[in-house]
């Protein structure tokens, strides 16, 4: 689900490095579970929206806020 705060790109690396080295200790789920709480970026969104569904985003738990911001409201049942 989309979240409306707004990460700065320091924050996102953050939670990038952060995630990396959940997965480098062989924490897959950790490392999953956290990197989907730093905002997907919105061509990638649209992509993946095209090639595995809305409900593919939906169920995972994604930060599509950047997305939504572009595409507006709604943009996934569209």
């Amino acid at each position: 689900m989309p979240h409306a705060e707004t990460m700065t790109l320091d924050e996102k690396l953050a939670i990038s490095n952060k995630a990396l080295d959940l997965l480098d200790a062989g924490d897959r789920e950790g490392y999953s579970r956290l990197i989907r709480t730093a905002p997907m970026p919105p061509y990638l969104a649209k992509i993946m929206k095209e090639q595995m569904g809305a409900d593919f985003l939906i169920s995972g738990g994604w930060n599509l806020s950047e997305a939504e911001a572009e595409f507006g409201p709604g943009w996934l049942s569209k």
